[in-house]
């Protein structure tokens, strides 16, 4: 890959073990490289450095855009073109210098995505086009991740996984979160929950790839500065297939989150500010991309929150530029090589929008669409049946972190849902404590039901037994991401 590929003049740097680093600076672990390349302006932005470590084979390259006023005239016309992150991570899947918002490209897969619920049809699909006997087009880059109704007598949810599961022997797939035994999940120790952060925890999710998944939220994974979609099974058959497909390059919008979050807010209560002020159809098919100082000191767990949702205002991805913050959680979880990439400073974007964080208030989405927002005191007093906490969007450890201290010392007046989303979470709710009680416990003493097993639960309703369903016209509070009629089970229910 040469310079040329990329948009500005940029420094590459592969490993994080690389010496001579920025010129002067010696990386010889990861905290010195964020230190050296995040912590300091590069200096020399023509200089492309290339290094590899023998210790532990782990290879990343990070671009960093010059300044202006490096920007001289030896640069060619065609590394001029300025881009942003989706646009130069969309122009390398697909062999372009550069692409513009509106262009149809072919691009190249790093992972395919699909789970019980959309997988039966996609390999349906796969083996009606491309024949009976037909290859994936990679074994390593499928990943087939049961979550969605997995705890449940229901025999047609239940001969989804097993459909999954023989297809996976038949083509070998290495990444198969498998489940046999529903009665106990912990003695399944492949299987994992809910896709979309089980795809973070198992290094799945790496900066500058493209990842299409066979579910709306899997903008998710924008959070580590990757192009991340939800496609429809067909799409999906011909990835499968080929590896490829055919997209049009999204126009940005740029949200600017600067502040700092007072310790009532949280990710999602920003991501429903935004969607509240631009509808559930102000992004429509436009990438959604995060910047800021608030954005600066989140969490990976809170930036997948944000990104997670970017689907509820049309988008069609989230994402947010690779940091330290990022590599620390990406290299700890893989060995695979990954390329981040930066926007422009005057790229393009179809609109900006500012936020002060530390001047927002709680806010809730009242039945029964997600832009339906509301400040908290405007619905105090309205009646409440029960309350759900899970989903891939508020099922994550921090999400739980957050319930408990509010939960610790008190008692819940309604039914509450506990539903963790992975196995790591639910292992965290009774490892991790708060004053000396685990998670768990201060659930339980606060009257919530037990932890569930991991999976998507009640979040898309599922069979009549899927844990904590809505079976009868009840008001939830809940931590999922829509709360259209019927999402969660019962039709005249309110989310």
């Amino acid at each position: 890959m040469t310079d040329s590929m990329f948009v500005g003049p940029m420094s590459i740097f592969r490993n994080h073990r690389s010496a001579g680093l920025l010129g002067s600076a010696a990386c010889n672990d990861l905290q010195a490289f964020r230190t050296a390349y995040f912590g300091r302006k590069q200096t020399d932005s023509k200089v492309s450095h290339r290094t590899a470590s023998h210790e532990t084979g782990r290879m990343f390259k990070v671009e960093n855009i010059a300044s202006k006023e490096s920007s001289s005239s030896s640069v060619s016309s065609a590394v001029k073109t300025k881009m942003t992150m989706t646009e130069k991570i969309l122009a390398k899947a697909s062999g372009h210098a550069s692409v513009r918002p509106g262009e149809n490209i072919w691009v190249n897969t790093d992972v395919l995505m699909t789970h019980d619920v959309c997988g039966p049809g996609t390999i349906g699909i796969f083996k009606k086009e491309f024949g009976a006997d037909a290859k994936v087009f990679d074994k390593e880059k499928i990943i087939l991740i049961p979550d969605h109704y997995i705890f449940t007598k229901d025999e047609r949810a239940n001969r989804n996984v097993d459909i999954l599961r023989d297809f996976a022997a038949e083509q070998n797939i290495k990444y198969f979160y498998d489940i046999k035994d529903r009665s106990d999940f912990k003695a399944n120790p492949d299987y994992k929950g809910v896709c979309h952060v089980a795809l973070a925890q198992e290094g799945h999710c790496r900066p500058g790839e493209v990842l299409f998944g066979t579910d709306s939220h899997t903008c998710n994974a924008g959070a580590f500065g990757e192009f991340a979609t939800g496609i429809g099974n067909t799409d999906a058959a011909f990835v499968m297939g080929t590896g490829k497909l055919l997209i049009k390059v999204p126009a940005t919008m740029k949200f600017i989150l600067d502040g700092e979050m007072p310790p009532y807010l949280l990710a999602k209560d920003l991501i429903l500010h935004i969607i509240g002020d631009i509808s559930v159809a102000g992004a429509t098919y436009r990438s959604m991309e995060f910047s800021g100082e608030a954005i600066d000191r989140m969490s990976m767990e809170e930036r997948m929150t944000l990104c997670n949702m970017v689907i509820e205002a049309g988008g069609k991805n989230g994402v947010i530029a690779a940091d330290a913050t990022t590599l620390d959680y990406v290299t700890a979880r893989t060995d695979k090589p990954f390329e981040c990439f930066q926007s422009d400073d005057d790229a393009s974007y179809y609109s900006v929008h500012r936020y002060d964080v530390s001047k927002l208030v709680p806010v809730v989405a009242k039945p029964h669409s997600p832009d339906n927002k509301a400040v908290v005191p405007d619905v105090k007093g309205t009646h409440v049946d029960r309350v759900y906490i899970g989903s891939c969007t508020g099922g994550k450890f921090e999400d739980f972190y957050s319930a408990a201290q509010i939960l610790k010392g008190q008692q819940v007046k309604v039914p509450t849902y506990i539903v963790p989303a992975t196995q790591r979470v639910w292992m965290d709710l009774y490892t991790k404590t708060i004053d000396g009680k685990t998670l768990a416990e201060i659930f339980q003493e606060a009257g919530c039901i037990d932890p569930a097993a991991p999976s998507c639960a009640a979040c898309l309703g599922g069979p009549k037994d899927t844990f904590g369903r809505m079976n009868t016209p009840e008001v939830c509070v809940s931590t999922t991401n829509r709360n259209f009629p019927g999402r969660m089970g019962e039709r005249t229910g309110q989310i």
